[in-house]
């Protein structure tokens, strides 16, 4: 019998956050229909979304219960509560044993119905501070891509909802099916790293600090150089105690931090834009020794430079690194 799936459709959805779902347990592996699907809302009939694209829900929340699957792909007002039709529906699912899947901004969704209390999450890395002020007693990862925590699968943001969908294929029909669905779709049938690496380096490069910012310019002109706390305090007169506070206030940042960030960012370019080697694209972007960089690097963008390089740039640029 085909694995039945309940996937939620609420006024203001994401095209494509519900797309993921609908098409991935739409799909028909290897000729063999392993999915029946069942498009819910609160009231059946047409549902708009935020794109001005409508879906046609066949049937209410009442289905979610009767489901193996249900999945909510997106939620538009993460500050709104759902309705009692909906929290009821998605308790009764998870107690008949169903795998509760919020993709991006439908974990808050999953978190609003109690489910995620002491359980792992994962959601859009955007909205960390917002999920963690209204959920403390969830344990919100935002460097991952989806977790799982007993049945409980919540992903990150947009993209990831591809890797999530196929993470619960696979787990219901092997891998053999997951990367078929996947080659179908052009996508990876899984992806090394974290969202950490989508998230853009917030490096500030102008203050209310005039001082802070005649520093910044000649920092990012001399990147490469190698720099302490004293020579950079002679550079705009200052003594290391007032630079290091007048620092810290401007930036919201050491100076230690900013510099770590501002190397990464010119190294994610270099990366992106280059075929310079590894050892190269360290030098050029201030670090010590490549070493130091790899490790820094997968410290903070959770994949190794190559592996940045492939994903950004295509495998054919990674041969010199």
């Amino acid at each position: 019998m085909p694995t039945t799936v309940a996937i939620v459709a609420s006024e203001g959805f994401s095209t494509f956050h519900f797309s993921v779902p609908l098409i991935l347990f739409g799909d028909k592996a290897g000729g063999q229909q392993r999915f029946t699907r069942y498009i819910c809302a609160e009231e059946p009939g047409l549902v708009w979304s935020q794109e001005g694209t409508a879906v046609q829900a066949t049937h209410d929340f009442t289905t979610l219960a009767e489901c193996e699957i249900v999945i909510v792909p997106f939620w538009r007002n993460v500050d709104e509560k759902p309705s009692m039709a909906l929290l009821d529906a998605l308790l009764k699912a998870r107690a008949n044993g169903a795998t509760l899947v919020g993709l991006c901004l439908g974990t808050f969704a999953l978190a609003y119905a109690g489910v995620l209390d002491n359980r792992r999450a994962a959601t859009h890395w955007e909205f960390e501070k917002t999920f963690q002020r209204l959920f403390p007693r969830v344990n919100l990862d935002v460097n991952v891509l989806y977790t799982d925590d007993d049945g409980l699968v919540t992903s990150a943001g947009s993209a990831a909802a591809l890797d999530c969908c196929l993470y619960v294929i696979r787990q219901r029909f092997g891998a053999s099916v997951a990367n078929q669905i996947a080659r179908r779709m052009v996508t990876p049938p899984y992806r090394e790293g974290g969202q950490s690496q989508y998230i853009a380096q917030v490096v500030p490069h102008q203050t209310g600090d005039n001082r802070i910012n005649q520093l910044l310019t000649y920092l990012q002109t001399n990147l490469e150089q190698p720099h302490s706390i004293d020579s950079l305090a002679d550079q705009i007169a200052m003594s290391r105690r007032t630079l290091t506070r007048h620092f810290q206030k401007a930036t919201g940042m050491t100076l230690g931090e900013w510099m770590t960030g501002e190397r990464l960012r010119r190294s994610l370019l270099l990366l992106e834009t280059t075929a310079l080697p590894i050892e190269h694209v360290a030098e050029r972007s201030g670090f010590q020794s490549s070493v130091t960089f790899r490790q820094i690097f997968r410290e903070k963008i959770g994949v190794s430079p190559v592996e940045w390089r492939r994903t950004f740039q295509g495998k054919q640029a990674t041969a010199s690194a």
